[in-house]
This record gives structure tokens, sequence and C-alpha cells, in this order.
């Protein structure tokens, strides 16, 4: 009998909550997830559950709800412009409140300035709670009147339970709940899925991205650290099946588990990682965009702009090309994505050189038609980062046909492959050498690139998908009895 895959999608909501684009993560997990509605959709056998807000269980979702959420993510256009450049007067309320607090005492004007800045970061704080208080309450309201109607009126058809059914009536023993994404946020995600194992005999898989903030925990937020922590060592015990986006990932994953003395179901399985965009993919002629460089002017960074991926050592280098050669002969440095942690610095460097004088582009949380063009725009694209779990950009880059010079640590030599050309992310010259070279060869530039069209080969997301059920043992073959679960509501 077929077993039935439980897909966890609860992180993609919560996700969704404060981010306007989506990371690799849920890029990564959409893929997978996507595929395997599409194999069985009329064989009820891939199910969506998200978390109940009342006790430690979950509900169904239809699948409709997860790709109109993640389609709204890659597609809605981006309110936010370039970043803007260069040092500003202060506004006239601010030069206001200099001119008052230079009439007072030193002592007193540090002090007055002081409450002042706190006062203003106070006020952005209570503003982005009560949006996100007002967005939750009325998901909460429609939650209970959803509530209301099924157990008062008695009416079916208004509420998710009637189409889909219940969780605890469907699920059974053997059955598979699976969490492809990031559910670290959850306060006890380990008592949940434990609560589930004990309660109906699932087994519990997980996929690990990566274990930054583990290994590499300056690259993070404190609040991440600790919430990665709990979360990872409340869930690493418990599952049945482990998987990583890479070997580097699988082996960090072992060693961690030999550390803390957690004995594991078995080897953790680095399955292979699919390339590109999906079945959604932009079209080839997808437009150019208003806020986008020429083509064949610039060179490309798609990440988020934190501390981890490297973005101050691009800076840098710029600055130094900008120093050396002709202004027209550098190509402008994109970096296209949301800006993240730890980079105040960074950004202020960026304003005050007004952006290089020009040379420097920041495209804040670009839309997935404008990252096609921007990947079949460029000359080359860059990733140095200093650690990853994989590095989707690489081989979305090398899937365009673009080459791509990329750090030389943990997986990224995986994803790049002999396509990709790399040097030390903490050595300034070696990264500054690796550049120039590109920039003052046009001709290897072209070869190179020719060669990428010419050699990379394109890992469909069926692959990463078939990997990761046989990990599984093949849950969804259907061996003699062939009995099946109704067919999910799409």
């Amino acid at each position: 009998m077929a077993a039935t895959l439980w897909i966890d999608v609860e992180d993609l909501f919560e996700y969704a909550r404060a981010n306007s684009r989506p990371s690799g993560i849920q890029r990564l997990a959409f893929e997978i997830e996507q595929i395997l509605q599409q194999r069985n959709d009329d064989r009820g056998l891939v199910r969506f559950v998200r978390h109940d807000p009342i006790g430690r269980s979950l509900r169904i979702i239809p699948w409709s709800d997860v790709a109109d959420l993640f389609r709204g993510l890659t597609t809605e256009p981006s309110p936010l412009p370039a970043m803007a450049g260069g040092i500003r007067p202060h506004s006239p309320v601010r030069q206001f409140f200099r001119e008052w607090t230079h009439r007072l005492p030193p002592m007193l004007r540090i002090q007055a300035t002081a409450v002042m800045l706190s006062q203003v970061e106070a006020f952005k704080a209570w503003r982005n709670l009560l949006l996100l208080l007002g967005r939750y309450g009325l998901e909460s309201a429609g939650r209970i009147t959803g509530w209301w109607r099924r157990t008062h009126l008695d009416r079916p058809g208004f509420g998710t339970e009637e189409v889909l059914g219940s969780f605890a009536d469907l699920v059974r023993a053997n059955d598979v709940l699976l969490v492809l994404g990031s559910p670290w946020s959850h306060p006890n995600y380990g008592d949940l899925v434990q609560a589930q194992r004990e309660r109906h005999g699932l087994r519990f898989a997980l996929l690990v991205y990566d274990l930054i903030p583990l290994r590499r925990p300056e690259w993070c937020d404190r609040g991440l650290v600790r919430l990665f922590r709990a979360w990872f060592d409340g869930v690493l015990p418990i599952a049945d099946h482990l998987f990583a986006i890479s070997s580097a990932t699988a082996v960090d994953v072992e060693q961690y588990a030999r550390e803390h003395g957690v004995a594991l179901p078995g080897p953790v399985i680095p399955i292979p990682i699919g390339t590109g965009f999906g079945a959604d993919a932009p079209a080839a002629t997808a437009p150019m965009t208003g806020r986008l460089p020429p083509p064949g002017s610039y060179a490309l960074i798609v990440s988020t702009i934190e501390a981890r991926k490297n973005h101050l050592l691009l800076f840098r280098v710029w600055r130094r090309l900008l120093e050396e050669l002709p202004r027209e002969q550098v190509p402008t440095l994109v970096f296209a994505g949301r800006i993240g942690w730890l980079v105040d610095d960074l950004m202020h460097q960026i304003a005050n050189t007004d952006n290089l004088n020009g040379k420097l582009l920041v495209l804040q949380s670009p839309t997935d038609t404008e990252l096609a063009a921007l990947y079949r725009g460029c000359l080359f694209t860059l990733f140095p980062s200093f650690f990853e779990g994989w590095g989707l950009p690489v081989t979305e880059s090398l899937a365009f046909g673009k080459p791509c010079l990329i750090s030389d640590r943990t997986s990224l030599p995986e994803a790049g492959g002999n396509l990709a050309r790399s040097f030390d992310p903490d050595d300034f010259y070696d990264a500054y050498a690796a550049i120039l070279k590109t920039i003052e060869d046009p001709a290897g530039l072209a070869a190179w690139e020719a060669e990428v069209r010419r050699q990379f080969k394109p890992v469909p997301w069926s692959v990463t998908v078939d990997a990761l059920l046989s990990g599984l043992g093949d849950p969804l073959a259907i061996s003699d009895d062939t009995s099946v679960h109704p067919p999910a509501v799409s």
C-alpha cells in the first residue's frame, strides 16, 4: 500500500508575512513540491499541511494556496526602486532638531540626540508591529469565522476541512511528514513533530540546507542563532530520514551529530539540486523593465545582501578597478536582492560614494522576470560567499549560459563544477586578480561563455524529486494493494 507524503508548508506562509520575495530555500522547496503535486494530483498521495494554532496538530490546505502564495512572491512588481545613493541634506525637521540641540550644553546635547534617535527607531518598530498585528488579525478573523460556520451552521463547503478532510482522520501509520523548508521560527517544532509521530505513527523526513547559524554564527543575527540551535537540537534526534542539499552540508550534519552524541537513523543523503526556475520560468522574451541596466554593461551578483555573502569584497574590488582602469572599461556592478543583516556599514559606504559614482546598482527584491533579464544581460556573475549550503545563483548563472566567478569555499565548488572559476574570498588580491583578468580579456570571457553554453547540463527538478523519493524508500509506489487516498483538492 502506498504511503502519503504530508508536506509541512507553514514556514512559507510565515516567511511571506515579512518578505516580498522568496529566498533560495523557498524556491527550492517549491520546485520539489510542485513536481510531487503534478505527479500525484489524481492519487491523493501528496498533501500539504499547516499548523493548527490551537494545540499540537496539523490541518490540510489545498495546493492552490501554496502555489498562489509563491507565485505572488515571484511575480508581483516590487515597490522598491533601485537604491538611491549620495549624501542627502537633512530634512527640515532634522535640521530644526540639530539647531535646537546645538543650543544645549555639550553633555545634554549628546543625551538629547541619543533620546531622539532611540525614539525614531522605537516609532519604526511600533509601526511595523502594528502593521503585522493588523495583518495577523485579519487572518485570525477569517479562521474564527470559518470555524464558527463549520461548527454552528453545519453547512458543508464553508471550511477547508469539509472539502479536504481532517488530517487526523486521513493520516496513517508509516505515512511521511516531510519538511522541505525552514520551520525553525516555531518555538517548539520538535514537540509538534514528536506528537505526530507518537499519535499517528508518522515517519519524519527532513531536508537540511546548511548549518551556518551553528558553524558560523558570526554571520547571523543573534536571534536566528538561538532559534536555529533550539530547532535543530529538537528535530535532529527524532528524524527518521535526513537529506541535504549538498555533500558539504551532509558532512556538516553528520559531524554535528557526532559532536553532540546524536545517533542518526543512517547516512545523511545529499540529493542533486535542480537547475533554474522550473516549470514556471519566465519566457525567453521577457521584457527588460525600467530599472534594469542595459544588457552587456554589468556584472551581477544575485543574493540577499548580508555579511556572509561577502558583497563588501566586491565593493572594495570595484573601488580599486575604478581607480586603476578607465571608467568606461569597468562594468557596472549590480547587487540584485533584498537587504539583509549585518551590512549597515556596507550600505552606508555605498550611499556615501554615490553608489561608486553610479558604477554600483542595488536592485532590491527583483521579480523572477527581472532576474531572468538580469542573467541574460550580464557579462558574467559573481558569488564570493564565505559559506553556502549549495549555491542556486551559481547554477542559475550557468543555466543561462553565463560564466560565474565563485568563492572556493564549502559547497560552491560542487555547484560550479569545472565551468566556474574560483578565488579565495578572504584574499582581496586573489579576488581582484581573477575579476580584473575577466574584465581585461573580452575574447577569453567570450570563449568561457561559449564553453558554458556548450558543456553545462541542467539538472531537471524531477531528478531531485526522484532522489528524495528513493531515499524515503519510494513511499508513493503502489504495491499489490492498489488502494489509495481520495484525490486531494488542488
